[in-house]
């Protein structure tokens, strides 16, 4: 079924908070924003030269001329970080005949080949190169053959004296937004664990945040299907009901899917404010509805079908986008196709087990997953939770009290089927002792364990899989996924394992951000175990290690985890309307400097600085104190951290001593400053 083109242009045009942002405070953190100054960018770098070139550092001024004499010599330039859109130059020959190459890795630089973004194919070369004759003038680069993400560009003269001036891109994503570096969200923290160097934890926080600027692109600049032909591309396609939209990459895929979303928004709500993308692409998912109530795993122009796990991604979605927003109004007129989504994976729900049986088996690439499967049956426990929310704020006590019915059945029947107490982790399925990294991660995080304690086993066991690069999923062999291991980073701080998830942050992220086979600015797709550029070989890709994405929204979890749980704000209402303050102490973080951030929502602006007191050997925390700002009228608590769990403390608000429930402290909005002092 497919909603209106009345109700959808009612919806696109519906006024939405976050379209109004504010810049947050400026401070050290701005010196990691990774979000160029304007939208027309210069290399900042020759990387390279082949054959008879001058004047070749001229280009990155664009104050001078370089030559490129003879046929077949090229210049690399290096722009430093991802980016993505058109190029210019200029060309002061009356003919001019020229070829472009692109790359997001140097693995890849070439003369013959951009890397692959239409096709993965066993050579790597699939895309080719943009072949180009052009007038003197200025030319610019097609539309239609837009790169959505590179940062080498390499340029192949065809004939004896090219000449060319004032290369160029204009930046394509974020349309919408002037000032890319206008960010709403902040976070600061000096990370001295050795590890890697002390900026670690700030670089990530903007790397991720960057990412999924990267993936938040105009509404025509979808990858063309079917694809384009052996020796080119095309970036033309309509993505979805109206732009800017979120997609999964900058390179590729250029669509919308709803399960990186579920990692990508997060990050966006923190960093940007930007929620108009998303909204868009939820509404794009509900467009895509069919007659039974499914909804498609991917948006235009893939638009692909027959995934249970991303159809439930798109219903946790809309519970993001409402918590982060407040936008009732967008709910409301989805209600109907979204009550219909839900009914629709209810009604593969087993009767005799209490579990949804997964028949549309199509997910994040994942081996098995089908059946009476553990991960499909997570996503819909989030589903129904989440469900019972979106109930309740519409004003449906009736159905939310049902959701949350059903949710408290599933669970029951989850822990009964999956949980293997001899090992302490959840199973795949019945016919199993596989252990996936997927549904124990996101057990642990949707809070499905039968058992407080059971957290921290599932923590300990999924370190089982742990390689020196990250987690080796076992249900997808050699590979080392970012977007699930989101997921573990999260599950491993909720199991109250905060150097456990420090050091998977060093692991896989740490790889991600300084391995000098990637652009060191965005985050990427993913990897094989050791470290390779091969990731999903064998699982669809083709073993093309040029067509991996190196700027994915789905492995940016960082980015909200350290604002949640390092930092420890978060919102637990609409908007804001009320939050909570629990920062969790990680050794080696914020000892030096504290720990600052914040965000916004159209409350108004929230912020949180932190700082640590450790004793006189620095191996034990003795105090913290918390400066909190909020806007006027939302209300809050403060946690007690679990690090002065068994001991004596006084905790104290703007100078008084007070005492708190069970380690929490209702606070109202605005400004306060409060102190924990252990005391014994």
């Amino acid at each position: 079924m497919m909603i209106s083109v009345t109700v959808l242009s009612l919806l696109i045009s519906a006024p939405l908070g976050s379209l109004v942002w504010a810049r947050a405070p400026a401070g050290l953190w701005d010196a990691f924003n990774y979000a160029p100054a304007s939208r027309v960018v210069r290399p900042v770098t020759v990387r390279g030269v082949m054959g008879s070139v001058s004047g070749a550092d001229n280009l990155l001024t664009g104050s001078g001329m370089a030559t490129l004499g003879s046929q077949g010599s090229s210049v690399t330039l290096d722009f430093g970080i991802e980016v993505g859109g058109l190029i210019s130059m200029t060309l002061p020959n009356s003919t001019s005949s020229f070829s472009l190459s692109f790359t997001e890795s140097p693995q890849f630089i070439s003369t013959t080949s951009s890397d692959d973004s239409s096709f993965p194919s066993f050579d790597q070369t699939f895309d080719g190169i943009l072949k180009v004759s052009s007038r003197a003038g200025l030319w610019t680069q097609p539309s239609a053959t837009l790169r959505g993400g590179f940062r080498f560009l390499t340029i192949i003269s065809n004939v004896n004296n090219l000449r060319l001036s004032n290369v160029t891109c204009a930046i394509s994503f974020m349309p919408h937004m002037e000032d890319m570096r206008s960010y709403a969200g902040y976070f600061w923290a000096k990370d001295t664990s050795g590890f890697h160097d002390e900026d670690f934890l700030t670089k990530l926080w903007y790397a991720g945040a960057y990412t999924v600027q990267t993936n938040t692109v105009p509404l025509n600049t979808g990858r063309k299907v079917p694809f384009a032909g052996r020796g080119t591309w095309f970036n033309n396609a309509t993505l979805g009901v109206d732009g800017p939209i979120i997609v999964d990459g900058a390179k590729r895929d250029r669509a919308v899917w709803p399960g990186d979303m579920g990692i990508a928004v997060p990050t966006q709500f923190v960093s940007t404010n930007d929620l108009l993308p998303t909204r868009n692409a939820l509404l794009t998912m509900f467009n895509g509805m069919d007659s039974q109530g499914a909804l498609p795993e991917s948006g235009p122009p893939l638009s692909q079908k027959g995934s249970d796990t991303y159809h439930g991604w798109t219903l946790i979605g809309c519970y993001n986008y409402h918590l982060y927003t407040g936008d009732i109004s967008t709910i409301k007129n989805l209600w109907t196709n979204y009550t219909r989504a839900v009914a629709y994976l209810e009604g593969k729900v087993d009767r005799t087990k209490g579990l949804m049986n997964v028949t549309g088996l199509r997910d994040w690439a994942r081996l098995g997953g089908g059946g009476i499967n553990a991960e499909g049956n997570a996503i819909l426990y989030r589903v129904l939770v989440t469900a019972s929310g979106l109930a309740n704020a519409i004003g449906d006590a009736s159905l939310a009290a049902a959701y949350a019915k059903n949710a408290t059945n599933l669970k029951q029947a989850f822990n009964k089927e999956f949980w293997m107490d001899d090992v302490g982790v959840y199973r795949d399925n019945s016919t199993t002792t596989l252990a996936p990294q997927d549904a124990n991660s996101l057990a642990v995080l949707f809070n499905l364990t039968q058992e407080e304690n059971w957290k921290a086993r599932v923590s300990q066991g999924l370190t089982k899989n742990w390689r020196d690069l990250g987690p080796e999923p076992p249900e997808l062999p050699d590979t080392i996924s970012p977007f699930i291991s989101g997921f573990e980073l999260q599950a491993h701080f909720e199991a109250n394992q905060p150097e456990r998830a420090l050091d998977l942050l060093h692991r896989t992220w740490g790889y991600m951000l300084y391995t000098n086979l990637s652009v060191e600015s965005t985050l990427l797709e993913g990897f094989t175990v050791n470290g390779s550029l091969y990731y999903r070989s064998y699982r669809g890709y083709n073993y093309d290690a040029a067509y991996t994405s190196h700027a994915h929204g789905w492995s940016s979890a960082p980015t909200s985890t350290l604002t949640t749980y390092v930092l420890g704000l978060s919102v637990t209402q609409p908007m804001g309307k009320t939050w909570v303050v629990g920062p969790v102490f990680v050794k080696g973080v914020g000892e030096s400097g504290g720990v600052k951030g914040g965000f916004e929502t159209p409350l108004g602006s929230f912020g949180v600085t932190l700082q640590w007191t450790l004793d006189e050997d620095r191996e034990n925390v003795v105090g913290v104190e918390a400066n909190i700002m909020t806007p006027g009228g939302t209300s809050g608590e403060f946690v007690v951290p679990s690090v002065f769990s068994g001991a004596g403390v006084t905790v104290s608000v703007d100078g008084k001593v007070v005492s708190s429930t069970n380690g929490r402290l209702a606070l109202t909005g605005e400004q306060h400053d409060v102190k924990v002092v252990k005391t014994g």
